[in-house]
């Protein structure tokens, strides 16, 4: 796969149907359709086919399931490598799994490794237990879900990432932490952050303001989206992040440290 500087990547920061993974996939399906330019990474919202939690009474999904094959469609008819995460059922565990398919078929999951138990995501879910790198493009890249942003020793770069992506369903209620953790992310580990959250009210009527983000390796706020869907192409500089890294070095002094 050839190195590319300069990555062309779509926030799509999406309405979602509660519930309805058809509906959902075909939604998110014509805001691809829709994008002005081209752009060789799109970025879907945490559970994109049925909201945070909307699994419940629906028929599981496992990794053979329509929405799998969905993503290797549009990733190849784009040409772009399409990421976000769903349910996944899989011997008999359920995940809340994140997906990074590029447009040559190639699958890397991630399972979330923190679950939200302030909403009883943990008792519905099993929780990952490795932290995933993908490289395309020349990019190393973080997969990371929502929860996960509050760990900084689960999001730390140890000299192996270059961007961290965050997919999420974050609500208005927290929506000053997500700002301010996602900008946090980006400062201490000298690597672009994108942050990913959708919009609207889901069947539990918790309301999600979007707030879609991206920060540069110094932590600046590069784009951030409003409170209503929408879709935007922001291109990503790879050197930035040698730049800021050899001209502030501090990853240097990080303290070493083994989660268990």
């Amino acid at each position: 796969m050839c190195a590319m500087s300069q990555l062309n990547t779509l926030l799509v920061q999406a309405q979602l149907g509660w519930k309805d993974p058809s509906k959902n996939r075909n939604h998110l399906q014509s805001l691809l359709a829709g994008a002005e330019g081209d752009f060789d990474l799109a970025v879907f919202p945490e559970t994109f086919t049925t909201g945070f939690m909307g699994d419940s009474q629906r028929t599981d999904e496992g990794m053979g399931g329509p929405t799998v094959a969905w993503m290797c469609e549009m990733a190849d008819v784009h040409q772009c490598a399409i990421t976000g995460s769903a349910v996944i059922v899989e011997n008999g565990q359920r995940f809340n799994r994140m997906f990074f398919v590029t447009p040559e078929g190639e699958i890397t999951t991630y399972d979330k490794r923190h679950l939200f138990a302030f909403a009883g995501e943990n008792r519905r879910y099993t929780a990952g237990d490795e932290r995933v790198i993908v490289e395309y493009r020349g990019w190393r890249i973080n997969l990371q879900v929502c929860y996960d942003l509050r760990f900084p020793a689960w999001c730390r770069n140890r000299d192996d990432y270059d961007l961290m992506l965050l997919v999420a369903n974050w609500p208005a209620k927290r929506v000053h932490h997500w700002s301010v953790l996602l900008e946090a992310r980006a400062i201490e580990n000298q690597s672009w952050v994108i942050g990913v959250n959708r919009v609207g009210d889901d069947g539990n009527g918790i309301h999600y303001p979007g707030r879609s983000v991206v920060h540069d390796p110094m932590g600046a706020r590069v784009v951030e989206l409003g409170d209503e869907e929408a879709c935007r192409l922001v291109p990503l500089d790879l050197s930035a992040v040698a730049e800021t890294r050899g001209q502030f070095p501090f990853q240097q002094d990080a303290d070493r440290f083994r989660i268990e």
